[in-house]
C-alpha cells in the first residue's frame, strides 16, 4: 500500500457524494465503467450519515453451521491487532462464506464499538449485521445485504486476505468510499486529484439542473450547455 492519505486529503474525499466520485474516477479511464463498486446486493443502512473514507480491514467468516465438537467456536481476539496494523481511518471489510450467507452475523453492538474503539467508521459485508442502534448511535456507517437477530455459529476463519463483496474484489488496504448510494474503491494513484475533478464535474450539473428548472429554459439551449460542457 502507498502512504497514507493526509487527514486533509481524505476530508476532501469524504465531501464527495457517491456518485459524483464515481463520475470522477470515469473521467480518468481508469477502470471500466462496469467495475470498482458493490452492486445492490449490499445496500446502505444509514442512508441519513454522511460519507466515509477508510482504508479496508479485510474478514473471512462463517457461521451457519455448528462446530464438529463443542457447541460454540474458539473466540479469536488476534484480529484486532491486525485491524490496527491497517492506517486509519479504517473499513472493516467482512465476507461472509457460510453456505447460508446471513444466517447469524459478526457485527452486533459490542463488535461495532469495538470497531469504532479501534478507529473504525463503517463495515462493509455481503451478510448480515445487528445492534443497529448501537451503530447508529456511533454514527457507525454499515454496508449489508441483510439484517440478522442472532450471531448464529459465527467464527473467524481468515483475515487479511482479498475478499469479494457484491462483485468488488477488495485487498487489505485498498480506499473505499462509502455513502447512501453504496460503496466503491478510490485508485490510490489518482485520490489526490479526484477533489478538484469531482468539483467541476458538480458544478457542470448544477448549471444543467438550473437550466431545467428556469422559466427561460428551451432544449436549444439545453443542448448548447450539454455541449459546453462535454464537448
Amino acid at each position: 500500500m502507498k502512504t497514507p492519505l493526509t487527514t486533509e486529503q481524505l476530508e476532501a474525499l469524504r465531501q464527495v457524494d457517491g456518485g459524483t466520485l464515481a463520475n470522477a474516477i470515469e473521467s480518468f479511464q481508469k477502470r471500466l465503467r462496469n467495475e470498482g463498486f458493490v452492486d445492490s446486493s449490499v445496500r446502505c443502512l444509514f442512508p441519513h450519515l454522511p460519507p466515509v473514507v477508510g482504508y479496508a480491514v479485510t474478514v473471512k467468516i462463517r457461521g451457519s453451521a455448528p462446530p464438529v465438537a463443542g457447541d460454540a467456536y474458539v473466540d479469536r481476539t488476534d484480529w484486532w491487532d491486525y485491524v490496527v496494523s491497517v492506517p486509519a481511518p479504517r473499513v472493516v471489510v467482512v465476507q461472509d462464506m457460510a453456505t447460508r450467507p446471513g444466517l447469524g452475523s459478526l457485527l452486533g453492538a459490542v463488535h461495532v464499538n469495538i470497531l469504532r474503539a479501534l478507529g473504525g467508521v463503517a463495515a462493509v459485508t455481503n451478510g448480515a449485521v445487528r445492534g443497529i442502534p448501537a451503530a447508529e448511535g456511533l454514527n457507525f456507517q454499515l454496508f449489508a445485504g441483510c439484517v440478522a437477530l442472532s450471531h448464529a455459529y459465527v467464527h473467524i476463519v481468515e483475515f487479511g486476505t482479498p475478499v469479494e463483496i457484491g462483485g468488488l474484489k477488495i485487498q487489505s488496504g485498498d480506499l473505499l468510499h462509502g455513502d447512501r448510494h453504496g460503496v466503491q474503491s478510490i485508485p490510490e494513484d489518482i485520490a489526490t486529484q479526484i477533489p478538484p475533478v469531482a468539483a467541476e464535474i458538480a458544478a457542470e450539473e448544477r448549471a444543467l439542473i438550473k437550466l431545467c428548472q428556469s422559466p427561460e429554459f428551451t432544449i436549444e439551449k439545453l443542448r448548447a450547455t450539454v455541449k459546453q460542457s462535454r464537448p
